[in-house]
């Protein structure tokens, strides 16, 4: 019995497939190397993009409206190529073996994109400084960098953070409840890497040049494979449960097939395996539940079904537990929704706070260094490097008191929290945008290319959506984790990034609106390339218009939402 509990119960196995022994492999003797790997891979990405506007205005001599749609679209991909890699990983290749070969592919596209800023022919051609003209193949060796990245990110995304939560057995309490703790650590070191990237690979690309701004997170790149790779033998692995898609496909054909058979009274004659254990590798039982009963059909008995035997099709008669799985996956769906609007207002670091930045004054204090636009970011990395343990050692314990949920706050109240927060930070923006366009009116500076007044006066919009951030985009992971079926992790981590990707999208489609209709009659419109001639502020009131009536609906879907109940033990 002693030998038995030496080993986990959640299904999980060593690097030799066989299984893992609590003493040697996981928890948090195996997470420095995850977090290590995200806190190099975080570094790479954001060195890379953070500064991404000015490249695309500077170098690609793109005008603002284009340049903030590219990179809205550019971003979104990112965020949605997490499905591909996410629905490899739960059906084919596990978690580690994604990781490892979309990181490969990371890497080739770091190197491309660093090429087309070193290479002559194939980098942007420059008379003076950021005075430069781009060629249609030059735009489109950058732009095919740019892509291979985003598919590499694919595998990395939805997996990491599931694979870190994954070294800590489900059936062990005290093991289980480290997860909070180091969703937290995870998101602290995303935004380690974050930091450096925006304040000291920022200055690089500004002041040493594009070429090695692009080659240092190339090279952060390929120390996150390695630092990966040096946990293999103490990893624990979960084993793939097959294709989650095709077990959701087969719910949706064998209710809708089964749509006039009426359901019994009693639930409990619904079909499941008699064993304590799940027919889904990877996978615990699943209680019923009675909310979208239609897609209860799946699972009634029929009695040209009972002649069959056990050969029956699973595209005509599911397990309670599959049909569970479906349940789950829809009542993500609504709170997924509301993430998009979030991630409008987080995709705005790296867009339209730049482009504000632009026409202000960068100069630090009275000295003449300036500070590149896009480094302020690194305020909002500041923000949750402070808030991160603010909320694990304080607001935790604090809110434990109250609430007398062992987390302190539940996941959604922790997300609910965030949204509200986020308003401010638009606001903040907006007021900012109505003093500086106050100054050029009074003083008529429409042509003047920098504004006297201080860009650190954007601190306070970044460091709001840090600390929002810390509240939503963290309990969001957690939430998305705690509540997928065990053999879905990753494809509901990749849902829940896909807000981010929907979230950049829906901004590229609002300023595609916000310039047709701005710009009729010959005006300058909201977002001109001149900023002094436009009304930014208009668009940050915008989102912060959008974002407390998501609010509203969050909490309306937030009341009624009925949490998962897993039953038995993984197979």
């Amino acid at each position: 019995m002693e030998a038995d509990d030496n080993y986990t119960k959640d299904g999980t196995v060593d690097y030799r497939n066989k299984p893992a022994d609590k003493r040697k492999t996981g928890t948090w003797k195996a997470c420095p190397y995850i977090l290590g790997n995200e806190c190099c891979e975080r570094l790479a990405y954001y060195g890379m993009s953070s500064n991404l506007m000015i490249y695309f205005t500077k170098q690609l001599n793109q005008h603002t409206a284009d340049a903030s749609k590219n990179l809205s679209n550019w971003i979104g991909t990112c965020y949605i190529m997490p499905l591909l890699g996410a629905f490899l990983a739960d059906s084919y290749l596990g978690r580690y073996w994604t990781i490892a070969c979309f990181s490969i592919i990371y890497v080739v596209g770091m190197t491309l994109l660093t090429l087309s800023a070193t290479i002559p022919g194939i980098k942007p051609t420059c008379s003076a400084k950021d005075v430069c003209q781009a060629t249609d193949t030059q735009t489109t060796v950058c732009f095919l960098a740019l892509y291979l990245i985003a598919l590499g990110t694919g595998g990395i995304k939805p997996c990491v953070s599931s694979y870190g939560a994954d070294q800590f057995d489900d059936a062990d309490e005290t093991e289980k409840n480290y997860k909070t703790s180091f969703f937290n650590w995870f998101y602290f070191s995303i935004n380690i890497g974050a930091l450096i990237a925006s304040s000291f690979l920022v200055y690089i690309q500004i002041h040493v040049g594009w070429g090695w701004g692009f080659g240092v997170p190339a090279v952060a790149m390929a120390i996150a494979v390695a630092s990966f790779f040096s946990g293999t033998l103490i990893y624990r692995y979960q084993k793939t449960g097959g294709s989650p898609l095709t077990r959701l496909c087969q719910v949706l054909v064998a209710s809708f097939r089964k749509y006039k058979v009426p359901l019994p009274a009693n639930k409990s004659e619904l079909y499941e395996v008699e064993d304590e254990k799940c027919v889904i590798v990877g996978s615990r039982k699943l209680e019923h539940t009675d909310a979208i009963s239609f897609f209860d059909k799946a699972a009634v008995q029929t009695e040209s079904d009972r002649t069959n035997g056990s050969k029956v099709s699973a595209w005509r008669l599911c397990t309670v537990t599959q049909v569970e799985e479906l349940k789950s996956v829809f009542r993500l769906l609504p709170i997924w929704a509301t993430g998009i609007i979030f991630s409008s207002v987080y995709g705005q670091m790296g867009n339209l706070f730049v482009s504000q930045a632009e026409v202000m004054d960068t100069r630090f204090g009275k000295t003449n260094f300036q500070i590149p636009e896009a480094s302020l970011s690194a305020f909002d990395t500041l923000s949750v490097i402070v808030w991160v343990p603010i909320y694990d050692k304080i607001i935790t314990p604090y809110a434990r008191k109250f609430t007398g949920h062992k987390n302190g706050l539940t996941q959604l109240q922790r997300m609910g929290i965030g949204l509200v927060i986020s308003v401010f930070a638009m606001i903040s923006a907006a007021v900012l945008e109505i003093v500086r366009l106050g100054i050029v009116r009074r003083h008529n500076l429409y042509d003047a290319e920098l504004i006297s007044i201080s860009v650190f006066w954007q601190v306070p919009q970044y460091f709001i959506i840090g600390c929002a951030e810390v509240f939503t985009f963290i309990g969001q992971l957690e939430f998305f984790y705690e509540q997928a079926p065990d053999s879905m992790r990753s494809l509901c981590a990749a849902l829940s990034l896909t807000t981010t990707a929907l979230g950049n999208y829906l901004s590229s489609l609002l300023v595609t609106i916000v310039t047709k209709t701005s710009t009729k009659g010959g005006k300058p419109g909201w977002i001109p390339d001149n900023l002094n001639y436009g009304r930014l502020h208009y668009f940050f009131l915008l989102l912060s218009g959008l974002s407390v009536l998501n609010f509203g609906v969050f909490v309306a879907i937030a009341k009624r939402f009925t949490y998962k109940k897993a039953v038995g033990t993984l197979r």
